[in-house]
């Protein structure tokens, strides 16, 4: 059973190098309107989205709410939470291929030492549906605490 389901449309129009697209019928309407194009996508954003943009805001907003409820297992409270994903298109074997995610997580959270904060973030990290999506890709995690 799902415990939400989000959908968004892209109509693309033209070929893939002078074509573009838009994304309408988002769940929330956020994103609706949204342009994006290949050169977005491989060259300078020019005020477009991509695919690896939006897929770095669904790592680093999911990774966010992660660590918030690790944290709350511990009973910790983050007073600020930054959390900053790269998402990669690379060449693979002449392939174009999504084949990593990069996070920098910095957290103010009070009571917590750096040891106990990198474990937190670790049990996060486990429990993350979209680091579990990307379970084939690179994941990796920089995490320090935030000083006054």
């Amino acid at each position: 059973m799902s415990i939400a389901d989000r959908t968004t449309q892209t109509t693309w129009n033209g070929s893939l190098a002078k074509g573009s697209g838009k994304l309408s019928k988002s769940s929330s309407t956020a994103l609706d309107g949204l342009s994006l194009t290949w050169a977005s996508r491989t060259e300078a954003p020019g005020g477009k989205t991509s695919p690896e943009e939006l897929l770095a805001a669904a790592h680093s907003s999911c990774f966010s709410m992660a660590l918030s409820l690790k944290l709350g297992e511990h009973k910790l409270e983050a007073e600020r939470l930054e959390v900053t994903a790269t998402v990669s298109l690379s060449d693979v074997n002449a392939l174009p291929t999504i084949d990593r995610s990069a996070l920098t997580v910095r957290g103010k959270v009070p009571g917590a030492s750096e040891q106990q904060f990198a474990t937190i973030v670790h049990e996060a990290a486990q429990l993350c549906p979209v680091s579990r999506l990307f379970a084939g890709a690179n994941i990796s995690v920089d995490a320090a605490l935030l000083q006054s």
